[in-house]
């Protein structure tokens, strides 16, 4: 997809602080944290949006979830933590590619925003 961001960085062709990476996933720490803990994890499958998913996604969301899962682990905030995933620019995304924030490291309010 061209001129996407997390396709670029998923290529390696734009520098980014990669925390985990597969064939299918990649994991990279946000560039304006919200949190001490502020990791991306994002698909190598441009998928716009979880509105633009198909039933054949279904294993990858799954695989996504469970590398947040041992994300939180090794960054030590498996107490609390919040994985975020905004659909569409009026809930504040920002790059047209599918991406789950994944954040920790203190205390969160409710309602988020």
């Amino acid at each position: 997809m061209g001129g996407c961001i997390f396709c670029e960085i998923a290529k390696k062709k734009l520098d980014s602080r990669i925390v985990h990476e597969d064939s299918d996933v990649i994991a990279f720490e946000d560039l304006n944290p919200q949190a001490p803990v502020h990791i991306l994890i994002v698909p190598r499958k441009h998928i716009v949006d979880l509105l633009h998913l198909s039933s054949t996604d279904q294993t990858l969301v799954g695989k996504i979830h469970l590398v947040a899962k041992e994300l939180a682990k090794k960054r030590r905030v498996e107490r609390g933590f919040r994985m975020i995933c905004n659909c569409g620019e009026e809930a504040g995304q920002s790059v047209g590619h599918l991406h789950f924030h994944l954040l920790g490291g203190r205390r969160f309010k409710w309602p988020p925003g």
